[in-house]
């Protein structure tokens, strides 16, 4: 396989981790797959994303969308949008379905983009400085391999809009 843009990693302290890569697109182009949650399985670096839950819309400043996660064994998580500039950027918190999600989840997945020469910087954060202090002590050892997992999603992002990464 061959996969086109720049990778960069930057560590910026345990609770947070950021990948950047630059694509060859425009960020309103970016912006329309990251605002649909049922394009989240198609970048989705984890495999953990399965489905997404109700009726999604396009997602915007408040929006909650549910999704169909499976890490093992199946899960469900809430998301709301917590961040938004159009084009620009997006985040959203998770947390576990009903009461539940007083206890499990916090962690948010930000997205900014940037146009530079040679398309968009796009950079994805997991920070889990608002984690749930019952499940922040497991989820801080998964660090490296969500950085990891994001690298993969960003590619996949590229792959999806440039068509440059797939198998020849």
């Amino acid at each position: 396989m061959r996969f086109s843009g720049t990778l960069n990693f930057v560590a910026q302290r345990p609770e947070i981790e950021s990948v950047t890569r630059i694509i060859n697109a425009n960020p309103e182009q970016i912006f329309e797959v990251l605002t649909d949650p049922r394009m989240h399985r198609v970048i989705d670096g984890s495999g953990a994303v399965r489905d997404c839950r109700g009726k999604p819309e396009r997602l915007n400043l408040g929006s909650t969308f549910g999704m169909a996660m499976r890490v093992g064994v199946p899960y469900s998580m809430v998301n709301t949008v917590i961040e938004y500039v159009e084009n620009s950027r997006i985040a959203w918190q998770t947390r576990g379905p009903t009461t539940i999600g007083k206890f499990v989840g916090g962690r948010i997945w930000r997205y900014e983009l940037e146009p530079v020469d040679g398309g968009t910087a796009v950079r994805e954060t997991w920070d889990i400085t608002q984690e749930s202090k019952l499940t922040k002590p497991l989820i801080r050892n998964a660090g490296a391999s969500t950085k990891e997992n994001m690298a993969t999603t960003l590619q996949m992002l590229d792959n999806l809009l440039t068509k440059s990464g797939k198998a020849e």
